[in-house]
This record gives C-alpha cells, structure tokens and sequence, in this order.
C-alpha cells in the first residue's frame, strides 16, 4: 500500500511512527554509561531505533521511568525496517526484596511484641 507513495512521503511516515513510538514508551535500556529508548518490547526481545543503537551485547538493564523491571543478558540478532532487534539470552525480573533460600511456615508469627 505505501509503495505507491513518493518517497519522501514513506520516509516522512516513518519517521513519525518512530517518534510515536519513542514517544509513548517510557522504557529504556541502561548499559554501563548510555541509555536508550525502546522502541518495542515483546517477551523474547526488544527492539532500538537503529540510527542510535550499537550492537549490544552482554548485561543490560531495563527501565520503565525510574523503576527497574529486568535485568538481562542480550545479543544483537538483526536489523530491520530502521530497527535494531535485540533477543534475550537471559531475562529476570528484579526484585524489592531478597529472595528467600527456606521454606516460611504458613503458621509462624509475622511479628514479634515485646513487653
């Protein structure tokens, strides 16, 4: 269907798309120094806007605003459509607390009361 428009058209629309889409996604991509906009995010990967992306590779955080969602180990896997597409080798979810290596009573007392 856009093949039929002139190209400065097609690349005028494009270039709207992504700025809707940096627009309306508040997550983003913390590597040691640098910080990127994700463009998409689907279970097994995300996607950059290729003209500010490099080819990561290694651990990454994810942000959503200030609150830190995953931690995950990503390759590049390829660029398409003006995007570079990251899969995910390992993603876990942070966590506010420590996780616990016991087993809780359902029956222990939650707090203690002193005198």
């Amino acid at each position: 269907m856009f093949e039929m428009l002139p190209k400065e058209v097609r690349e005028g629309l494009e270039l709207a798309r992504k700025r809707d889409l940096k627009r309306n996604s508040r997550l983003r991509v913390h590597t040691d120094d640098e910080v990127f906009p994700v463009l998409r995010f689907w279970e097994t990967g995300f996607a950059l806007d290729v003209e500010n992306a490099p080819h990561l590779r290694g651990l990454v955080d994810i942000y959503d605003g200030a609150r830190h969602l995953y931690q995950c180990l990503v390759i590049a896997s390829e660029e398409a459509n003006g995007e570079m597409v990251y899969d995910f080798k390992r993603s876990t979810a942070v966590r506010d607390k420590a996780a616990l290596d016991f087993v809780r009573d359902e029956t222990a007392p939650v707090a203690l009361l002193g005198r």
